[in-house]
């Protein structure tokens, strides 16, 4: 992990004041990524400063545990949706004078990754090829295309590795760089990959810890196996889909012939039955329960057993258990202490010896015929007409789709293999671990807080502990190898452990202490673990790794018990059961306690027809070319725009709002900076860096007043909603108070500005509140356009914007007493409004003379508009005003005239 975290990072020097604004001539959006990008990469804006930190009380330390994206491909507009949420409040906890821990991680190893590297070059791991030095691969560049594993070029795992690093090398370089475009405020000198030593280090010695604890554990059990990735799969990771497939009504036999009939959509399993089974309650059985029947075909003895799990609804009501044709089967077999008879293996294959529990000569003789090395597919139909032949398939197949189970990258319904592998216990077997953990859910600050609900039905519902071994090649080895006795028998029972300081280790290539390499393979010798860690096994420890705890001679302890537990944990929804949950199990058997204070989930982009957009559906927008079209800041308001755990549509629409925003900003800001600051004749100096002076003697016009004290309530419900984590609220209570600001109050003193009639006191506090009205705009704004609050900071102040530290109301009323409830600015507005309206209506020009009118409205709403109807006057261009009462500000009897011609 490349780290600061022994360096003090130097202070930013700031840019130099100018007594006058450098303003360009055309104020542009285009080009800030660019130009201000660099900017802040060389002077550090965004830097951790390890020693700062580690000065400060720890309440005034913010560390984010940002999630590392899959570097697999490309990027979609997913992530750049979630990920300015969290730049964000990385960005408004920096201001608010907190030092703020935001890393970036890629999370390169993983199935994601192989499959990316299998088309990209054309070939395929395979354990039995051997490492060829220089190896070059058949093709570079499959982007797109899927190739077929007959036509990849197999190679060794080590070139496979290499192959695997290479790519996803090139892929993070382009992801931080389309990072760095869109503005994440991320120390770029704090990066880590899940596969790097560091990393590697990390899971394993948490893996051994868990090990000696107890905590995780080897076993041979049925499980969830992907036939085409050839690799177990977790819980976490199934996907339930509609698949099709053939109802089959089955005669078993009683004892005295009668048939018992169940229905079942693979037939191919017959041989592998151990039981029926019904509910305890269905009446139409309760004369069965404890007797036996046989199976056709295989004629097997089999128990008639009662289990609330099944379904009096469904089917016949009674089912075969069959180890194993679903999870259900796992249950039952496990609850009821079934036999394991196990057929499909590894590769989806029917197993190739007959097995032993077929006694009968003519069902050996179909098994061996019909059933053994056959694919699944091949072993229904000859099942099923050997049914048909011998009368025990009632009917024909009926149609139906059923629900199977996927990997969720998977295209092949998983099948259930025995086979070894390592679990770590997560409560899905232990009742009081389960409520340690759901006590941790409740623990931790959901933002929003419903999505606790989702935490919790996925760890109530927990069927089993969690799977963590893959049967792949990129990824984090089991630090484990097996002793083989004399007999050549591997003993799994006792596994040597290394030393945790020589951690990483790769038990294929390394040796462990006290034998030699001529040792491997071999009786009297040993052997390594195989597998590799699955991909949430690693990441799931992504606090320990970025906050620096000590492993393998890596990490900081000083800073990692300083920023651990860290403040946020961000991430989408779909993976709270997945990288959220096992992020909590890691932190719960490691340091009895949570990773994080806050988890901010946010919600998905959704297509026009309203689906969720992923890289797997293939309906994802790439984010390259929307950054480029609207611009960085455009599509960071689309983003900002949806509140956390809200899904949000993908509208090019919204973007272009914001690139408005964005250009407005820029245009109104050089309006206001085209006046001259108060000088220190007109103002005290105030002492503080970017500050135009004390300005509260100046401000005296009833309407600048009424501005600042509306600013200082938008501050405090900016700020509000930062702090509940709503920065949607933070965006809209800013960019109302700006259109507003925009709109009617620069229209409004825009003559007073200018010095109207010789008015220097009305013209200095109009210019004066347009300065500091600017200068908190700005800084309320940087956390979502940060490349134009940045550029218009340039103009007339030193140093970052985004350095600059957060607003505060009484720094953004300025010293002014004034009615805060907003009417004054509201009534004013709404009377030039009405206004302009009368002109639209009688189609004339905004230069029309208005030579008398009525005002109508409210009490409290005609004081405001009489005490400020200087600058009303003026920029309606009105002669005379009489008032009347209203319900609400309205303009009657305006008599309009034509505006004179222009001149020349």
């Amino acid at each position: 992990m490349n780290s600061p975290l022994s360096a003090t990072q130097a202070p930013t020097e700031p840019r130099a004041a100018t007594s006058t604004p450098a303003i360009p001539d055309r104020p542009s959006v285009d080009g800030l990524e660019d130009k201000w990008a660099p900017v802040w990469q060389e002077q550090g804006t965004y830097s951790f400063d390890r020693e700062r930190a580690l000065s400060l009380p720890r309440e005034q330390v913010y560390a984010i545990d940002t999630p590392p994206p899959t570097a697999s491909g490309s990027l979609h507009v997913g992530h750049v949706f979630s990920y300015t949420h969290t730049d964000c409040i990385a960005r408004y906890k920096r201001m608010r004078g907190l030092e703020v821990f935001y890393p970036m991680g890629w999370d390169d190893n993983g199935l994601p990754t192989e499959r990316r590297v299998q088309n990209y070059y054309g070939v395929r791991g395979d354990t039995q090829a051997a490492y060829i030095e220089g190896y070059e691969p058949p093709q570079r560049g499959g982007e797109g295309k899927s190739v077929k594993a007959a036509d990849q070029q197999p190679i060794s795992r080590r070139n496979f590795i290499d192959l695997c690093h290479e790519l996803t090398t090139e892929d993070e370089k382009a992801f931080e760089a389309l990072w760095r475009r869109l503005g994440l405020s991320v120390d770029w000198s704090v990066t880590y990959q899940t596969i790097d030593h560091r990393s590697r280090a990390v899971a394993q010695q948490a893996f051994l810890r868990n090990l000696a604890r107890g905590e995780a554990y080897q076993a041979q059990a049925p499980g969830l196996w992907d036939v085409t990735f050839q690799t177990a799969v977790a819980q976490a990771e199934l996907e339930a889909r509609d698949y099709p497939g053939h109802y089959h009504r089955v005669a078993f036999h009683q004892p005295d012939g009668e048939p018992v009939y169940i229905e079942t959509t693979r037939p191919e399993l017959l041989a592998s039955c151990v039981a029926l089974i019904a509910h305890p309650d269905d009446e139409r059985y309760q004369g069965l329960f404890g007797t036996t029947v046989t199976s056709p075909v295989f004629n097997v003895e089999l128990p008639v057993l009662a289990h609330s799990a099944a379904e009096m609804d469904k089917g016949a009501g009674i089912a075969m258990c069959c180890t194993f044709g679903d999870l259900t089967d796992v249950q039952w077999w496990r609850e009821l202490q079934l036999p394991t008879r196990s057929l499909v293996t590894r590769n989806g294959r029917m197993q190739a010896e007959t097995p032993d529990w077929l006694t009968d000569p003519a069902a050996r003789e179909f098994y061996t015929s019909n059933v053994a090395g056959t694919t699944t597919f091949t072993a229904r139909k000859n099942t099923v007409e050997a049914l048909r032949e011998s009368g025990d398939l009632d009917g024909e197949p009926k149609a139906t789709q059923r629900k199977a189970n996927f990997f969720e990258k998977g295209d092949k319904p998983l099948e259930i293999v025995t086979s070894r592998q390592w679990y770590i216990r997560n409560g899905g077997r232990d009742v009081d671990l389960r409520e340690a953990l759901l006590a941790r859910g409740r623990e931790l600050d959901f933002h929003p807080d419903f999505m606790r609900v989702r935490y919790e039905n996925w760890v109530g519902g927990l069927a089993g502990d969690w799977l963590i071994s893959r049967q792949r090649f990129f990824g984090v080895a089991f630090p484990i190898w097996y002793p083989i006795d004399a007999a050549g028998e591997t003993d799994y029972e006792h596994p040597i452990v290394p030393d945790e300081a020589l951690l990483p280790i790769d038990p294929t290539l390394d040796v462990p202490a006290g034998y030699t390499p001529e040792q491997r393979d071999q009786p009297g010798g040993f052997t390594g673990d195989p597998d590799i860690m699955d991909t949430w096994a690693t990441s799931s420890l992504s606090p320990e790794i970025t906050a620096g705890w000590p492993a393998g001679g890596t990490g900081d302890p000083e800073l990692f018990a300083h920023i651990f537990p860290m403040d946020l944990r961000p991430q989408g929804q779909d993976i709270i059961r997945t990288w959220l949950f096992s992020t909590v199990v890691r932190a719960h058997h490691e340091f009895d306690s949570l990773p994080w204070a806050h988890a901010a989930i946010s919600g998905w982009i959704l297509d026009p027809d309203r689906k969720k957009m992923s890289k797997s559906k293939g309906n994802a927008e790439t984010p390259e070319g929307m950054l480029t079209q609207h611009g960085s800041d455009a599509v960071r308001y689309w983003a900002a725009a949806a509140r956390l755990g809200t899904d949000a549509a993908f509208d090019t629409g919204q973007m272009r709002v914001g690139r408005r925003l964005a250009m407005k900003i820029l245009n109104a800001s050089k309006f206001v900076l085209g006046f001259p600051a108060p000088s220190e004749e007109q103002v005290e100096p105030c002492g503080a860096t970017n500050c135009d002076g004390d300005i509260s003697q100046v401000v005296r016009h009833p309407l600048d007043r009424a501005l600042l004290a509306d600013l200082a309530v938008v501050v405090e419900r900016a700020t509000k909603g930062y702090e509940a984590y709503d920065h949607t609220r933070a965006l809209e209570v800013t960019e109302t108070f700006f259109w507003t600001f925009c709109d009617d109050y620069l229209e409004l003193v825009k003559d007073r500005a200018y010095g109207r009639e010789g008015d220097e006191a009305g013209a200095l506090s109009a210019r004066a509140t347009l300065r500091h009205a600017l200068d908190v705009l700005l800084r309320l704004f940087a956390p979502f356009v940060p490349y134009a609050t940045e550029e218009v900071w340039s103009w007339w102040r030193t140093g970052s914007v985004h350095r600059a530290p957060w607003p505060a109301a009484d720094e953004a009323r300025a010293g002014v007493d004034a009615d805060s409830s907003g009417q004054t600015l509201a009534a004013v507005g709404a009377a030039l409004a009405g206004i302009r309206r009368a002109k639209s209506d009688a189609k004339l020009g905004m230069r029309a003379v208005v030579q008398s009118v009525t005002l109508a409205g409210p009490e409290a709403a005609l004081a405001a508009i009489r005490a400020c109807a200087d600058d009303l006057s003026a920029a309606g261009r009105i002669e005379t005003i009489t008032y009347a009462d209203a319900d609400q500000v309205q303009i009657r009897d305006a008599v309009l005239l034509p505006p004179p011609p222009r001149e020349g």
